[in-house]
């Protein structure tokens, strides 16, 4: 029923779409589509009035929304699980011209920054963006190795500090690998990025990496570290309750409870991504969870269509919470 529903939400969205374009004179038929013609813009423009404000922090210095506009899917990279054309599909909807409506939109309702990792198209989208006069701000982390003398990393963020990026972190996939074998790399990546005066984070799949941190008192400004719980069909199981629906190692916070209770005690902000599980959890439960156990901000991927019905939900979930065992870090 619940994927029936959605389905249909989509399906009733897109034609909600198509005759909103055609409203404002666009058109875009079948045969447009067949003959593989761009998508018309829908005249989102980034001075478009306000749809609702979006309650903000500080992370050193730098003001954040509250809730983040992840960067997967303008980027195309989809956690798709076995539907490998989720890939092309995205590819294909989520346009240079698709982007730039959606970072419009995102500042509409409030999103003033995004997280994205290094992909040169996606770039110089954003900076197109900001020509137009988009505000929206960069949190990026560098794909370059991490090597013993750095080289290639400190080149790329040097690269991205003059191209205007707001703040930087380690890349979870780094971090993960780093955790155990090279902490003392960790924090020659996070110094780089704070010798150019710009916020410096770790980002984390497994809470090892900022246990390490925190232990090696590496002076991160912030963490990426995953959220979410475990209560969606094809979630992680106990072993007497694993069907051939149990994701394994498909999920992204292998113990949500051990995270919760570890960053209690951790006095810097925290940036929780992967709060729906890839799209597994829907948005208020997944806020709900994430915001109640202790992060300060959540980074959410989201396309288009879904922006401002989950900035709705964001700003409810904030204002349902009250007390929560983790005080507010930023």
């Amino acid at each position: 029923m619940s994927s029936e529903m959605n389905r249909r939400a989509f399906v009733k969205g897109s034609l909600a779409a198509s005759t909103g374009a055609a409203a404002m004179g666009f058109s875009y038929s079948y045969e447009d589509a067949c003959m593989g013609a761009p998508l018309p813009t829908t005249g989102i423009e980034h001075t478009a009035a306000p749809k609702g404000k979006m309650p903000t922090g500080t992370i050193a210095g730098l003001k954040v929304s509250r809730m983040l506009l992840g960067g997967n899917l303008l980027t195309h990279y989809t956690h798709s699980r076995d539907l490998k054309y989720v890939y092309n599909l995205t590819s294909h909807y989520n346009t240079d011209a698709k982007i730039l409506e959606t970072l419009a939109l995102a500042e509409q309702h409030g999103i003033d920054t995004l997280s994205i990792h290094v992909v040169p198209r996606a770039l110089k989208v954003m900076q197109a963006h900001r020509k137009r006069g988009g505000k929206m701000k960069w949190i990026i982390c560098p794909t370059a190795p991490v090597t013993r003398d750095m080289k290639a990393y400190a080149k790329q963020v040097q690269e991205l500090i003059d191209m205007g990026t707001d703040a930087l972190y380690l890349w979870g996939v780094r971090g993960d690998r780093l955790t155990g074998r090279n902490v003392e790399l960790m924090a020659k990546a996070v110094q780089i990025a704070k010798d150019h005066g710009v916020p410096s984070g770790v980002g984390a799949h497994d809470l090892n990496a900022v246990k390490a941190c925190e232990k090696a008192k590496i002076p991160t400004d912030f963490y990426i570290k995953t959220l979410h719980h475990h209560k969606y069909r094809t979630g992680p199981r106990p072993d007497e309750l694993k069907s051939a629906y149990s994701e394994y190692p498909g999920y992204w916070c292998k113990d949500p409870k051990e995270t919760i209770e570890f960053m209690k005690g951790v006095e810097k902000p925290w940036i929780a991504y992967k709060v729906m599980a890839a799209g597994a959890i829907p948005p208020k439960s997944a806020f709900q969870y994430a915001l109640a156990g202790g992060a300060d901000y959540l980074l959410v991927g989201m396309f288009d269509f879904e922006i401002a019905e989950d900035a709705a939900i964001m700003r409810q979930a904030l204002a349902a919470v009250k007390t929560r065992d983790r005080p507010w870090r930023s």
